[in-house]
């Protein structure tokens, strides 16, 4: 156990160092490409930070352990939009642009109906996959066609990002990413074997442990960007992981391997989807998330959390 503690506080370490050099490389990229904060959040600092959920959820389905994948997503996608965008604003108020709010937001609302009507009948067969995989071309089509039509506001980023080269950056973002993904491993694999020490099923520890493991990167990314005034690379690097997680992951390892659902309930869905929709209504109040409404958001996952060992 001693061990597992270990390993558990260095792969944090791992991660928080990675998101820290990923948010940085990344806003210095943005604008020396002039690229907006959110373009950057919703594409490359997403598919960054969801690399572990896509690493475990198709591992779990080649080694038969299908709710393990889609607790994964599942769990990862409510605790994004419920304790990362809560503690993000907890740290920081998050300015909200009009865009985010009609566009982006409602596409990883669209995607989490789809995909809990898909999943409604047990499964997700290779057909499903297929759609969620659409889903998804559909989605970067959309983002890269407006990348340059954007309304984000273009606010200085880092202090010294001018001095800094382009491949000097894209180092930053690489070596943030291998911090994630090795950090998050490490944390994934240690916490799960206490956790199937103390007899949690497979479902639960999918959608708690290793969610919460694989979701570390978002929450140091997300969390670092609020800090240091980023708040559009913080909830794009949400909205795009969700987006990412849902259609790509659960696309991508369904058309691998048909996933039989079992461990999930029609309650966990039904919370990821509200998760969604609750930071949205935030967002629209005068397109900000304040303090008070990120608490909300860290009260709602932290309920959800109890309720989830309370049915152990």
């Amino acid at each position: 156990m001693i061990v597992d503690i270990f390993f558990i506080i260095l792969g944090v370490y791992c991660v928080l160092k990675g998101a820290d050099w990923l948010t940085e490389g990344a806003a210095a990229l943005a604008r020396r490409m002039q690229m907006s904060e959110m373009m950057i959040g919703l594409t490359i600092v997403a598919a960054g930070t969801s690399a572990p959920e896509l690493f475990v959820s198709v591992v779990s389905a080649l080694k038969g352990t299908p709710d393990l994948a889609v607790g994964n997503v599942v769990g990862s996608n409510t605790m994004n939009s419920m304790l990362i965008v809560g503690t993000a604003a907890l740290v920081a108020p998050m300015v909200i642009s009009r865009s985010t709010v009609r566009k982006d937001i409602p596409f990883a609302i669209a995607a989490s109906v789809l995909l809990l009507v898909l999943c409604m009948n047990g499964d997700l067969t290779r057909i499903d996959g297929l759609l969620l995989l659409a889903g998804f071309a559909a989605f970067m089509g959309y983002t890269l066609k407006n990348a340059k039509n954007q309304d984000y506001e273009n606010r200085p980023l880092i202090q010294d990002e001018t001095s800094k080269s382009n491949w000097k950056n894209i180092l930053l973002v690489l070596w943030g990413l291998v911090g994630l993904v090795i950090g998050s491993n490490v944390f994934v694999d240690h916490a799960s074997s206490l956790a199937y020490a103390l007899g949690i099923s497979e479902g639960v520890v999918g959608l708690t442990v290793v969610a919460g493991g694989t979701s570390l990167p978002e929450l140091a990314t997300s969390v670092v960007a609020a800090r240091k005034g980023q708040s559009a690379i913080a909830i794009g690097n949400v909205i795009g992981s969700n987006v990412f997680n849902i259609l790509f992951i659960l696309g991508l390892t369904a058309t691998i391997s048909p996933l039989q659902i079992e461990g999930i309930t029609t309650i966990d869905m039904a919370v990821m989807l509200v998760s969604i929709v609750m930071v949205w209504l935030f967002s629209r109040t005068r397109y900000t998330v304040e303090r008070w409404e990120g608490a909300v958001l860290v009260a709602g996952y932290l309920i959800y959390l109890a309720w989830l060992i309370s049915s152990l």
